[in-house]
C-alpha cells in the first residue's frame, strides 16, 4: 500500500469509528461551524481546565473528511495547553491528514479547526472579562 492509500484508510477508520463522538455536558466552550458549500457541520464542546483541553467531543454530519479529520483532531488536542493549540494552522491539519485534497475537501477537513479556533478564541474573550 502507498502512504495515501495508508492514511485514506486511517481517515476511514476514524469517520466509521470516531474517537471522541459525543457532547460534553459541563462544557467550557461549545460551538457549531457549518459548511455552507457542501453542509457539513461539526459541534465541538470543549472542557478546559487549568489553560488545558481536559476534554473534547464532537457531533457532527458530512463527508469523511470533515468528521474523520474531527476525530483525528479531538485525538490531537486533548491534554494540550491552549497556547499549544493556538498554533495549530491549516497545514498542520493536512499534513495530519497526509493527503492530496482539493480546495473543496479542504474546507471540509478543516471545519474542525475552524470551530476549535472560534471555541479557543471565545475561552479567551470570556476570561478576559468578555461576553
Amino acid at each position: 500500500m502507498t502512504d495515501e492509500e495508508i492514511n485514506t484508510e486511517i481517515l476511514l477508520d476514524h469517520y466509521r469509528n470516531p474517537h471522541n463522538h459525543g457532547q460534553i455536558d459541563d462544557a467550557s466552550e461549545k460551538l457549531l461551524e457549518f459548511n455552507p458549500v457542501c453542509g457539513d457541520t461539526v459541534q465541538l464542546t470543549i472542557k478546559i481546565d487549568n489553560d488545558t483541553v481536559s476534554d473534547i467531543k464532537f457531533i457532527g454530519r458530512g463527508c469523511s473528511v470533515s468528521q474523520g479529520s474531527a476525530s483525528m483532531l479531538t485525538d490531537k488536542v486533548k491534554g494540550m495547553k491552549i497556547e499549544e493549540i493556538k498554533k495549530i494552522n491549516e497545514e498542520d491539519i493536512i499534513r495530519m491528514l497526509g493527503l492530496k485534497l482539493g480546495p473543496s475537501r479542504e474546507k471540509c477537513a478543516l471545519l474542525s479547526l475552524n470551530a476549535l479556533q472560534k471555541c479557543i478564541a471565545n475561552h479567551e474573550k470570556k476570561a478576559q472579562g468578555g461576553n
